[in-house]
């Protein structure tokens, strides 16, 4: 295998070399507890998805026109690392026997949670064809991958533009037990807090499974612009405004009583940040002081129902020169029930476990490593 990188230098060219790390694998170091990865992603086979697809979708994703495709913008990165990569030239998180080895034994990942989060197919206008896609990609997963190795867990993937299908989805395999949570596009066509969607987490609640929502395609499809301010200029612009579709998702939720509809759903945010949690939260309960009348339903502060119900992973996490400034933060919220690790492997700003648990003060660490993720997903 190509060396992996424990971390990639911002300073560091996209071209340069692999470098093989300095340190032992960060299985060699003793931990206290298992961790688990709440954000893998794999690469699936395109023929097996077509092999799950009936006509005519199987012969339109054969075509190659599967989805509303992005917004263009270049990342000289590209998505994914350039190191992962095994001598036959094979991706690592194409084969899930690779992803094991390279990225479970390599790290000490005790469970990790496959998200197959290329939602072109989600945000489709045509939401017979992106449900379709959905479908055959879960069954993907659920033969090819989850039994492949013990430590695997998977997303139950649906696309919330035909909320009728996606509940027929979560019924097909909700009560699978290597599928630990439904995810849709952070990008959709409404905010995620209206009824249009209340069948959904009605279904998910039913089969005892957490919403998370991923980004990736804001701006495509149905989700019309990609910032509250219109299109950005480029790859930097959209990639550093991502978390905006969260504040947006997040108090949707909480404003349309979507929580005390459903007092037992559980919401993931992934891969959308944590500082931005702690000032949003006293903006909203401020407002909410003052406007409580026009959202009746909503009987206590915001920060109140986020803090119960909904969970953030790690990655990307924020690198302030001065780490105690984000120390200081994750003082403001009770982080040691809400964070759990991710590595968004293998994407091009992924990271390690010892990178991400440097980064928390020790009282956290276990918890945000794996204490909570596996009390939320029942490992």
């Amino acid at each position: 295998m190509t060396a992996i990188l424990e971390k990639e230098s911002s300073a560091t060219p996209a071209s340069a070399p692999a470098v093989a790390p300095a340190v032992a694998p960060e299985t060699s170091r003793p931990r206290k507890t298992a961790i688990v990865d709440c954000d893998i992603h794999p690469l699936l086979d395109p023929k097996r998805i077509a092999h799950f697809l009936p006509q005519p979708w199987k012969r339109r994703w054969e075509s190659g026109n599967r989805g509303s495709g992005v917004l263009g913008y270049w990342n000289p990165n590209g998505v994914s690392r350039r190191d992962a990569v095994l001598p036959d030239g094979r991706r690592i998180e194409s084969d899930p026997k690779a992803l094991a080895e390279h990225h479970f034994d390599r790290y000490g990942v005790a469970f990790g949670v496959l998200n197959m989060a290329t939602f072109s197919h989600a945000v489709s206008p045509e939401g017979d064809y992106g449900s379709a896609v959905c479908s055959a990609i879960n069954d993907v997963l659920v033969n090819d991958w989850l039994p492949v190795d013990s430590r695997f867990r998977a997303s139950l993937v649906v696309s919330p533009v035909d909320p009728e299908l996606a509940v027929k989805e979560i019924h097909r395999l909700g009560d699978h037990p290597g599928l630990v949570q439904v995810l849709m596009p952070a990008a959709t066509q409404l905010p995620l807090g209206k009824k249009l969607y209340h069948p959904i987490y009605r279904a998910a609640t039913e089969h005892n499974l957490p919403i998370a929502i991923h980004p990736g395609y804001e701006g495509a499809g149905v989700s019309i612009l990609p910032t509250a301010a219109g299109q950005p200029g480029g790859y930097f612009e959209w990639h550093t405004a991502l978390s905006s579709f969260y504040h947006a998702q997040l108090l949707s939720l909480v404003a349309e009583g979507v929580f005390q509809k459903f007092p037992s759903l559980k919401v993931v945010l992934i891969e959308g940040g944590i500082a931005w949690l702690p000032p949003f939260l006293w903006r909203a309960d401020k407002n909410w002081t003052a406007l409580r009348s026009t959202v009746p339903w909503l009987d206590r502060p915001p920060s109140e129902v986020v803090y119960e119900h909904v969970q953030l992973t790690t990655q990307p996490v924020e690198e302030p020169e001065n780490r105690e400034h984000f120390r200081q933060i994750m003082r403001m919220f009770p982080a040691e029930k809400m964070l759990m690790f991710s590595s968004d492997f293998p994407h091009w700003d992924g990271d390690i476990p010892d990178f991400t648990a440097g980064n928390f003060p020790p009282e956290l660490r276990e918890r945000v490593m794996g204490d909570t993720a596996r009390e939320l997903y029942g490992l």
